[in-house]
Parts: C-alpha cells; sequence; structure tokens
C-alpha cells in the first residue's frame, strides 16, 4: 500500500514538471492544481498509513494494559475460591460475595514424633522407632479481600470492561473438565479485541484478531483461564507483567 502511495506522488510530480514544458501555459493552472490536489492527498493517505498503525498500536496497549489488570484481578479472585471452596465460580454475584466474606485461615506447620508403640513391641524395644507427623495448626483468619485487594474495593468493578466509552461485562464461565480419566475445575474470564477496539480501525482491528506472536495477545479475545485446558495462566505476553503500566 505504501509503495503504491509513493509511487502516485512521484508521478504525479512528474506529471506538474511535464506540464511546464508540453502543456498550453492557459492550461498549466487548472491542470497544476488538480495534480497537487492530488499530490497533498496522496501525501495525506501515505501519512495516515504510517502514521495509523503507530497511533492504532498506542492506544491499543494502553487499552489492553486496563484490561489485563481486570483479568488478574479475577485470576486472583478465582484461585482463592478454588482454595477455600475447591472449584470455581461462573458468576460475578458469587464471586465478588466470596471476596467481600471469606477468610484464609492464616496456619503453622510443625514436625513431631512419636514412639511407634506397636512395631517397637513387635521388634522387643522400647523406643526404637518413632513415627513421624506434620500437624497444621490453625493460628488465626484474615478475610480475602485484605489479603488480595489491601484495603481496596476494586474487586467490586473487577468484571467491567475498562475502557472508556465501553458498557459492559467480562465473560464469565467455570465448571469441570475430564482430562484424562481426571476431573479438573477450569475457568475463563475473556473479552473481545472487537469490542475493546471497536471504534479503532477496521483493517487495523481485523489483522490484530489474526495475531500470532510471542510479543502478542493471541487471537480475537484478551482471557485468562481456559475450559478447554487445565490452565489459569493470560494469554497475554510478558511485557505486561513487567510493564510499569501494571503498577
Amino acid at each position: 500500500m505504501i509503495l503504491y502511495i509513493v509511487i502516485g506522488i512521484i508521478l504525479s510530480i512528474g506529471l506538474v514538471l511535464l506540464l511546464e514544458k508540453f502543456v498550453p501555459k492557459k492550461f498549466n493552472p487548472i491542470i497544476s492544481i488538480i495534480l497537487w490536489v492530488i499530490i497533498v492527498y496522496l501525501g495525506y493517505l501515505l501519512y495516515k498509513s504510517i502514521q495509523g498503525p503507530i497511533e492504532f498500536n498506542k492506544v491499543k496497549e494502553a487499552r489492553y494494559a486496563k484490561v489485563i489488570k481486570n483479568l488478574k484481578d479475577i485470576k486472583a479472585a478465582q484461585l482463592a475460591y478454588q482454595e477455600i471452596n475447591g472449584g470455581f465460580v461462573g458468576d460475578w454475584d458469587s464471586l465478588v460475595r466470596f471476596v467481600d466474606t471469606a477468610q484464609f485461615a492464616v496456619t503453622q506447620r510443625r514436625d513431631t514424633s512419636y514412639p511407634d508403640v506397636e512395631k517397637n513391641k513387635a521388634f522387643g524395644l522400647t523406643e526404637g522407632y518413632f513415627i513421624e507427623e506434620i500437624i497444621i495448626d490453625t493460628l488465626s483468619f484474615k478475610p480475602v479481600r485484605d489479603s488480595l485487594f489491601h484495603g481496596t474495593d476494586r474487586y467490586k468493578t473487577m468484571m467491567n470492561i475498562p475502557v472508556e466509552g465501553v458498557d459492559g461485562k467480562f465473560e464469565l464461565r467455570a465448571g469441570k473438565l475430564n482430562k484424562n480419566g481426571t476431573i479438573y475445575s477450569v475457568f475463563e474470564a475473556r473479552v473481545a479485541k472487537d469490542v475493546i477496539l471497536s471504534d479503532l480501525d477496521k483493517d487495523l482491528l481485523a489483522q490484530e484478531k489474526q495475531v500470532v506472536s510471542v510479543d502478542g495477545v493471541n487471537g480475537a479475545y484478551i482471557k485468562v483461564g481456559s475450559m478447554d485446558e487445565v490452565d489459569t495462566s493470560g494469554n497475554w505476553p510478558k511485557i505486561y507483567d513487567t510493564d510499569d503500566r501494571q503498577k
């Protein structure tokens, strides 16, 4: 595309120069104006074809960062739910209510041992053999919301798509997956790139949905978790885990 535009500009300028030599002077102004209008228009297209993707990526990355921040909160809440309840949850009200009310147990692990009376008796010993055990003591409880969200209430809005002009929530599903005869709990939260980038250039958006790269967000969705695999990770590159935008 860019090559064709550049060729068009060069040809138009060449025609302007030829006009000065071979076209009667009385026609020069009209034709020159038309050609210069074409040149200016082609120049605009050239600028847009170069600057367009730059602006698209700038907006895209800023929006992705906000979306991924929410998805990370959703993942943290789901993992806490699994730790306490043994599975994942597929509706927002239940997940928010869990974060609001559930508590983590603060525990202490200690090792202990005592004589194996039966074995010692069988071998005619007093304390030759010992039984080793691990004892876990519950010391206290800490609210999940304080552990994960440190006094903020952003978990109450983590389901909302954080893009200006978009009034919607992430899709959320949870269920069971049979993997090689073993049943696993799974969940998935996602949003379509069509939703996040709906107001941007349609051609660039179509290309973005086809991305397959270690440096990009692959596919048509930004998501965390999976309903088809035992996987609670997100499909974004590591830059979104280390970038200052996530702080």
